[in-house]
């Protein structure tokens, strides 16, 4: 019967809702007369005129209050506050009818307990409806699991009452470490201490903990995240305070945990100052903005209201799906900038230069790069056309047009590299340097930025561990010792921007990103949080094996932030400035001519030979693992 009543249209519903309510406006009002003159009561003479009063009064009121908006399944504090306001505005209209008319056998007193008994009425029909209607859903599948929530605040209230509509997990309690909520219950669900967990783990099959902080700090959240590690269970998360502002939580915001649930670390706070400056209301260039920095880049910038932000890159899908999302956050934000889309590639310096005199940015960031080290290995020339002289070719078209900024996108890979990629990139830095150096070029300031690996881009583990976990495994490392800094996608864009507020020529800047992290310890962590255990010889029958594969082409087994061993401070607290030789332009270009020779004609030996000359540090040997 109830999937016939959901499947009715919503006119019928609301019919059928609305005869309801004026049978419980009649019933409340003989209820009301029956207790008044303390008998069975037959309505007489004028009294018939509150019969027909009472439903002629709060059908109305009903409407005007929205209570035939509502879906019964998913009521809750919200509507129940909505019918008692409206019955109160029914008891002063009934009231105060009563009070003017004074017909005769007709009590005052029955104009309050006639609303009084019809708030108890309608209240219970709404109840019963809801839990009604809603044991449909919980009666079409099997729970996915037995959950515990981690926070027995606001936020883990709302996702209870979500659960209980949505049949998907059986709630087992909640989990806090205040203790005077422990011992205490939430709509009858008990209140845990943490100390408690391992032990209902055991006993009661728990599968799954969420954690319900949205406006925790992020050293309780990681002495959370890492007291539960050694427990058995998936951990999952509520997505912020921003994205439950609406009051409603629903099963389907429970997430992974974030990115900087893995980092370990409290992400480095943008500089608002430094953010907006030489940003708002100028005409600003993102290459590369259907990457993963470049569109976070553009995300950011847009936020900081420029008059137009141009979106440069050579695939138009990536291209394409930015400019929508921008668009949408436009309309959301309520921005009035301009978005206009290029497709070209860096490595065409006409394009550049039409772009640049058409439009006339104030600023270029340079995100636009071939970052896949073993990618790069195998396609050196590709390589170097595109992240070597698709610099040089930005960097002359901002010179030749009079832009003020120019900030490269770089990578801890550029410091004493061991892959193409890597002295590609350095190289980009040098050909940066030696332009800044040149008194010619004074009127672009030129600036690069450095960061170690970014989470959940596209070439992050992150992703691929996720992927390789949600197929069963085995996870795979490239050697037990490999290490790396890691960054999120917004740090790294914040650093980019606050990075090129802060340039004033040839600057090379590094994020103090604490220290950095074994790959093979973010593996392990991702696959406990995920509710596993790791097969190994000490755990042989553990369900996700973590495989070592061997170092790839060109891959280091530690990455370094400087060059030069002297950083000083800057004006943001986790930035600092590096100090980094380089070549002056008349020699460099000498190099750059032989390496364009070489990259045009695929001589791979005479790149490695042009990038070992230049490169400090870079060797063509490959590492082996051992």
């Amino acid at each position: 019967m109830q999937s016939t009543i959901l499947g009715w249209p919503r006119p019928a519903k609301i019919a059928v809702v609305i005869a309801v309510d004026v049978v419980l406006a009649l019933l409340a009002t003989w209820i009301a007369f029956t207790l008044r003159l303390d008998e069975l009561h037959y309505p007489m003479g004028a009294q018939w005129w509150v019969y027909v009063l009472a439903p002629v009064l709060a059908i109305p009121v009903f409407v005007k209050f929205g209570l035939y908006r509502a879906i019964f399944r998913y009521t809750g504090q919200a509507a129940l506050k909505a019918t008692g306001q409206a019955v109160a505005v029914h008891c002063m209209a009934l009231l105060s009818v009563l009070l003017w008319q004074q017909w005769p056998g007709v009590p005052r007193s029955v104009g309050i307990l006639q609303p009084l008994l019809f708030l108890l009425l309608v209240g219970s029909s709404r109840a019963l409806a809801r839990f009604w209607l809603a044991s449909l859903d919980g009666s079409r599948g099997q729970s996915d699991g037995r959950l515990l929530i981690y926070g027995a605040g606001t936020a883990g209230a709302q996702t209870a009452s979500a659960i209980a509509i949505s049949r998907q997990f059986v709630l087992l309690g909640f989990v806090d470490d205040d203790a005077t909520k422990v011992g205490r219950s939430i709509n009858g669900v008990p209140v845990f201490a943490p100390a408690d967990v391992p032990d209902l783990v055991a006993r009661r099959g728990v599968t799954d903990i969420l954690l319900a902080l949205p406006s925790s700090s992020r050293e309780r959240r990681n002495r959370i995240i890492a007291s539960l590690r050694s427990v058995p269970v998936h951990i999952r998360t509520l997505p912020g305070l921003a994205d439950l502002a609406t009051g409603r939580v629903t099963v389907q915001d429970f997430k992974e945990l974030d990115i900087e649930d893995l980092l370990g670390r409290d992400p480095v706070q943008p500089s608002t100052d430094l953010l907006a400056r030489n940003l708002a209301n100028k005409v600003v260039l993102v290459t590369g903005a259907g990457g993963s920095i470049g569109s976070e880049l553009c995300r950011q910038i847009l936020l900081e209201r420029p008059l137009q932000l141009l979106l440069l890159d050579h695939n138009e899908f990536g291209l394409y799906s930015i400019h929508q999302e921008l668009q949408g956050l436009c309309i959301a934000e309520g921005l009035r900038s301009e978005l206009v889309p290029l497709l070209g590639s860096v490595a065409n310096p006409q394009r550049l230069q039409e772009i640049c005199q058409a439009y006339q940015p104030a600023a270029v960031f340079h995100a636009a790069a071939y970052k896949h080290v073993p990618m790069v290995e195998s396609n050196p020339a590709e390589g170097i056309l595109n992240n070597v002289f698709g610099t040089l070719n930005m960097a002359r078209a901002a010179i030749d047009n009079g832009i003020g900024q120019f900030v490269l996108v770089s990578t801890d890979k550029a410091v004493r590299p061991t892959n193409i990629m890597g002295a590609s990139k350095r190289m980009a830095e040098l050909v940066l340097q030696a332009l800044a150096g040149q008194a010619t070029n004074a009127a672009t300031c030129f600036g690069m930025v450095r960061f170690g690996n970014v989470l959940g881009s596209s070439g992050s583990v992150v992703p691929l561990f996720r992927t390789q976990l949600a197929s069963g495994g085995p996870l795979t490392v490239t050697h037990p010792e490999v290490t790396r800094y890691f960054m999120t996608i917004p740090e790294a864009a914040q650093l980019v921007l606050q990075a090129g507020a802060m340039a004033t020529g040839g600057d090379v800047f590094v994020l103090d990103m604490g220290e950095p992290v074994k790959i093979m310890d973010l593996a392990r962590r991702m696959v406990e949080l995920s509710g596993l255990s790791v097969r190994d010889e000490g755990n042989p029958g553990g369900d996700i094996e973590i495989v070592v594969t061997g170092l790839r082409p060109g891959e280091k087994l530690y990455e370094e932030l400087l060059i030069g061993d002297n950083p000083t401070p800057t004006a943001h607290p986790r930035i600092m400035k590096a100090h980094e030789d380089y070549l002056a332009w008349p020699e460099l270009e000498l190099h750059l001519q032989t390496l364009r020779r070489a990259a045009d004609s695929s001589d791979v030996l005479a790149i490695k030979a042009v990038l070992q000359t230049c490169v400090h540090g870079y060797s063509a040997q490959t590492p082996q693992a051992t």
